[in-house]
């Protein structure tokens, strides 16, 4: 089901891979040795714009001219969204520690949404970043709500999960607080550490509702409906938007799972490879990236989550050289490419495994170290050669059952013609 052997899989040598390594670790080195006064003018120019659109989205859902307002929604759910994605998710990741300011630190910043900073950090950048698409550790493998991958059991809930998938996506910045809840919660053991996990995130919910629906509301005056809905709507349009983004880098065909077994042995080497394997970006230009945190280059945030995300774009093209180099497969599509891919499998494993074609070692959700057994020689000098091979082989196959299947059609058809 899930892949084992990280290396095998990846079909390279453990030189290559020593080199690999070397290599990613020269990128590093090279992006925090010039972190200067560009970096830091740019972080602060994204709060300033940040805070800019916001004020100005929430004036102008006061003008009494619809189109003015739908410009103030849409540009209030903008600014929600840069202020999660490009500054919340990115400062908790320390991106910007390096700076010493605490304004703009992971240890300070709380975001704009109803999940707690600090608890939703544990959760992301230890459980899943550590532990990226490895099965039981990994809790954001269908956050314990879709089933992504067939190494989860079906169960009969899971029939539903095409309007769990929505109803999750609409209410996505409460799924997340929940998530952090139920990080802390496993990491307490006594019941007053876990009331006071409970009653940190109870006051950050009762922050962010007074804060949206009573004081902003209560400041229009006779406008207060008009401002709720614009508010409830805004927020609606972020979650949509940062729930797209997160299933388009965790959910496409090529992105890996792992059994708890593969890591056992791990080293950086093996843990390079497994987020290279185990993500996916999707195609992006300046604007887009932005939009979404810069969260369409998945694969290198996954390689260094604490360097700033504005430098992305410079490492995803050093990274797409290295696995040109090293023949390794480069998992990026165009935006709505990658969502419905996403998508696909969350409406396919809504089924049974007996209702599904593909095998469990070798479907594009799901794929394991034996997935290359069903067909000899697919080995390349990397991944990439093995899996361009395979497909060729499964194309080259289903042409020839096809071609048997019209020629026993052909057949029947002369017999009975025959015996007229």
């Amino acid at each position: 089901m899930a892949i084992t052997d990280i290396v095998g899989y990846s079909h390279l040598t453990p030189g290559d891979l020593d080199t690999l390594t070397d290599e990613l670790d020269a990128i590093r080195r090279d992006v925090q040795d010039t972190l200067g006064t560009s970096d830091a003018a740019y972080i602060h120019r994204v709060i300033r714009f940040q805070r800019l659109l916001e004020l100005t989205s929430r004036l102008s859902i006061l003008c009494p001219w619809r189109g003015v307002r739908w410009l103030g929604v849409i540009g209030l759910a903008v600014a929600k969204s840069v202020e999660n994605m490009e500054l919340g998710h990115n400062i908790g990741h320390g991106q910007w520690d390096w700076m010493n300011d605490p304004e703009i630190h992971s240890a300070t910043w709380e975001w704009d949404m109803v999940g707690v900073s600090a608890q939703w950090r544990y959760a992301h950048n230890y459980e899943h970043h550590q532990f990226t698409n490895v099965l039981g550790k990994d809790y954001d493998i269908g956050w314990d709500v879709l089933r992504v991958t067939r190494d989860q059991p079906w169960e009969w809930r899971h029939a539903f999960q095409p309007l769990q998938s929505l109803l999750l996506a609409a209410t996505f910045e409460w799924a997340i607080a929940l998530y952090g809840l139920a990080s802390d919660c496993r990491r307490f053991d006594s019941t007053a550490q876990r009331k006071a996990v409970v009653s940190r995130v109870a006051i950050k919910i009762q922050r962010q509702i007074v804060k949206d629906f009573l004081v902003f509301p209560l400041l229009a005056g006779g406008r207060r409906a008009q401002v709720l809905r614009a508010t409830l709507t805004a927020n609606v349009l972020r979650n949509l938007w940062t729930h797209a983004v997160i299933v388009c880098g965790h959910f496409p065909d090529g992105a890996e799972k792992f059994t708890p077994e593969s890591i056992g042995d791990e080293r950086r080497p093996q843990w390079y490879l497994r987020q290279m394997l185990g993500t996916a970006n999707f195609d992006a230009g300046r604007l887009l990236a932005f939009a979404s945190g810069h969260l369409c280059y998945q694969i290198e945030h996954h390689l260094f989550p604490d360097l700033p995300s504005s430098r992305y774009p410079e490492i995803a093209l050093r990274v797409r050289a290295l696995c040109d180099k090293y023949d390794l497969p480069y998992n990026s599509r165009p935006f709505l490419r990658q969502l419905w891919l996403a998508q696909r499998t969350i409406l396919k494993l809504s089924l049974p495994d007996r209702f599904l074609i593909a095998t469990s070692d070798d479907a594009p959700e799901t794929a394991s170290d034996r997935r290359f057994e069903v067909t000899p020689d697919v080995d390349g000098h990397g991944l990439r050669t093995a899996l361009a091979r395979l497909r060729e082989a499964k194309q080259g196959s289903r042409f020839q059952r096809r071609r048997l299947e019209l020629l026993s059609v052909a057949r029947r058809r002369v017999l009975s013609l025959s015996s007229q």
